[in-house]
C-alpha cells in the first residue's frame, strides 16, 4: 500500500511524515521545503504477528508494512504547472490513496499559503481542501476529455462500446466541470468499471488529516476548524483524523519503551501512526491473514472478499495456480488454545476449498499441488 501526504505549503506535511517514519525529511517554515518526494516504509504494528513469533520463535519476521510518500506542497494553479504542480500530479498519481494534511490551528509564526507564496492568509480548512480539491479536478478533466475525443474517433464506425464509454466519460465530466471530484460521481458499477480506465487523481480515496495544535488535539469536538474538516469528510464519505503533528513527532522520537508511557500521560490509546493506519486499511477496504511456522510469520495484506485462492496467490502464483485447499484456524482460537496441536485436537482447524473468503486475522496453512 502506497499513501501519498499532501497539503497545502506549511500545514506539516512533513512534520507528520517525519513523525510516522522517522524518516528526517526536511521541515521548515517556508514553502516548497519538500521539493522531491521524500519515502518511508512502515512495518504495521500487529499484536497478532508478535504474539505467534513467541509462539513459533521463527527465523524471520515479516509484518506488512506501508510506504508513505510525502508529497511537495501544492499552490492553486498546480493543474497548469504552478508551484511544482506537474511534479506533485505525476507523483500523486502513483499512490493508492491520499492523507490530505489541513492546517486546524492559528500561529502567526508559521506562513498560512494558498496561491502566492511571498503572501500569508488566514487559516481556513474548507477553502484549502477546496483548493487542493480542484486541482486534482481540473487535471482530471483535461484527462476525461482527451479520453471522450479518443473514444469519438473510434465511434465513427458505429462500435457501441465506444459510444457507451462517450456516454459514461460525458456524464462525468460534467460533474467534474462543477468542481466535484470524481469520487463523489455516484453511478452504478458498470460505468464505475469504465471510469477507473482512467488513473483519475480525484477517483483516489482520502483521508484527511486535521493537523491541530495540543490544546485542539486533546478536545478536537471543540476545535471550530476540525468540525469543517469532519463534515466535509462526512458528505464525500472519507476518512478524517484528528492529529497533533508536532505532538507526534516528539512521540517518534522518544525511546520505544518510554512511548506508551508518553502516550498514557497525555491521554491517548494509541499514536497518530496506529490510527493512519487503521484508517488507511478501513478507507481502501483491506485485512490482513497470517501465516506462521518455524521459518518465517508473517502478515499478508489482501482486499477484503478475496477467496482463498487468490489469497495464497499472494504468497506465490504457484499456491493459486494449483491451489487444493487451505487449513485455517482465526487467530482468537489459537490464542487461546495455545497450539495448533491444541486446536487441532479440539477441531478448530477447518479445511476449506475454492470458495472461502478470507478473514481479518485468519493463521492459513495451503496445500497447493503444481
Amino acid at each position: 500500500m502506497k499513501l501519498g501526504i499532501v497539503g497545502l505549503p506549511n500545514v506539516g506535511k512533513s512534520t507528520l511524515f517525519n513523525a510516522i517514519t522517522n524518516a528526517g525529511a526536511e521541515s521548515a517554515n517556508y514553502p516548497f521545503c519538500t521539493i522531491e518526494p521524500n519515502v518511508g516504509m512502515v512495518s504495521v504494528p500487529d499484536s497478532r504477528l508478535d504474539h505467534l513469533s513467541q509462539l513459533y520463535h521463527p527465523k524471520k519476521y515479516t509484518p506488512a508494512v506501508i510506504e508513505f510518500v510525502d508529497i511537495a506542497g501544492l499552490v492553486k494553479g498546480a493543474s497548469k504547472g504552478a508551484g511544482l504542480g506537474n511534479q506533485f500530479l505525476s507523483n500523486i498519481r502513483m499512490t493508492d490513496a491520499i492523507v490530505h494534511v489541513v492546517r486546524c490551528f492559528d500561529d502567526d509564526n508559521i506562513m498560512h499559503v494558498v496561491e502566492d507564496a511571498n503572501k500569508a492568509v488566514p487559516v481556513d480548512p474548507a477553502g484549502d481542501i477546496d483548493c487542493i480539491s480542484l486541482e486534482l479536478v481540473l487535471a482530471d478533466s483535461e484527462m476525461i476529455e482527451r479520453r471522450i475525443d479518443r473514444s469519438k474517433k473510434a465511434a465513427k464506425g458505429g462500435d457501441k462500446k465506444y459510444l457507451r464509454e462517450i456516454q459514461v466519460l460525458e456524464g462525468l465530466l460534467a460533474h467534474l466541470n462543477q468542481g466535484l471530484p470524481a469520487r463523489t460521481y455516484d453511478c452504478p458499477p458498470d460505468e464505475l468499471a469504465i471510469i477507473q480506465e482512467s488513473d483519475l487523481l480525484s477517483l483516489k480515496p482520502v483521508i484527511y488529516a486535521a493537523n491541530m495544535d495540543e490544546e485542539g488535539a486533546a478536545n478536537p469536538e471543540a476545535n471550530p476548524y476540525f468540525q469543517t474538516v469532519f463534515q466535509i469528510a462526512q458528505k464525500e464519505g472519507s476518512q478524517v483524523l484528528p492529529i497533533c503533528a508536532k505532538t507526534e513527532q516528539e512521540i517518534a522520537e522518544l525511546p520505544r519503551e518510554e512511548q506508551a508511557m508518553f502516550l498514557e500521560e497525555l491521554g491517548m490509546a494509541q499514536s497518530g501512526l496506529d490510527r493512519l493506519i487503521q484508517c488507511s486499511y478501513t478507507l481502501l477496504g483491506l485485512i490482513s491473514f497470517l501465516t506462521a511456522g518455524s521459518d518465517e510469520v508473517r502478515a499478508w495484506t489482501i482486499v477484503q472478499g478475496t477467496k482463498a485462492p487468490q489469497a495464497a496467490g499472494k504468497i506465490h502464483s504457484d499456491f493459486e495456480r494449483g491451489f487444493i485447499r487451505a487449513e485455517v484456524i482465526a487467530f482468537e482460537d489459537l490464542k487461546a488454545l495455545g497450539s495448533l496441536a491444541a486446536a487441532r485436537e479440539k477441531g478448530k482447524i477447518r479445511s476449506e476449498g475454492k470458495e472461502y473468503v478470507m478473514k481479518a486475522g485468519d493463521v492459513v496453512n495451503f496445500l497447493f499441488n503444481v
